[in-house]
């Protein structure tokens, strides 16, 4: 009995690449070539012109970037500045606005802007020190 070989996996690196060319050619999204996000982090498709992230961003795994909110029919554009890092599992709310130099905790929730040089934490996402 012969055992076939393992299919061949994608490298990682051209799994992100593959990622990144259908975010941004066939679903629109304005993603920077320079940010880095976690293959399972979830960028909401449901609007998909509603992402805008800026340069030198992480968007860490299993975090959610959403543009819509079906309960109560809003389709808004959600913002992420320069130099972010969104943690792992955290969740960015449709219509909010992230500031650059920002830090999103893990597991946060953010439910309003965030201005420049903020770190945030927690559910609702509260302000806990300026970077």
């Amino acid at each position: 009995m012969t055992i076939a070989p393992p299919l061949p996996t994608l490298d990682n690196t051209l799994q992100q690449k593959w990622q990144r060319f259908i975010q941004t050619h066939l679903w629109k999204m304005d993603i920077h070539p320079t940010t880095w996000i976690a293959p399972t982090a979830l960028i909401d498709r449901t609007w998909p012109k509603g992402i805008h992230i800026a340069a030198n961003c992480v968007i860490d795994h299993h975090a959610v970037v959403l543009t819509h909110d079906m309960t109560r029919g809003i389709y808004l554009d959600t913002h992420i500045g320069e130099n972010t890092r969104i943690g792992a599992r955290a969740i960015i709310m449709p219509g909010v606005t992230v500031g650059k130099y920002c830090v999103v905790e893990p597991g946060s929730v953010v439910t309003r802007d965030i201005p420049d040089g903020i770190r945030v934490i927690g559910n609702p996402a509260k302000d806990i020190s300026t970077l």
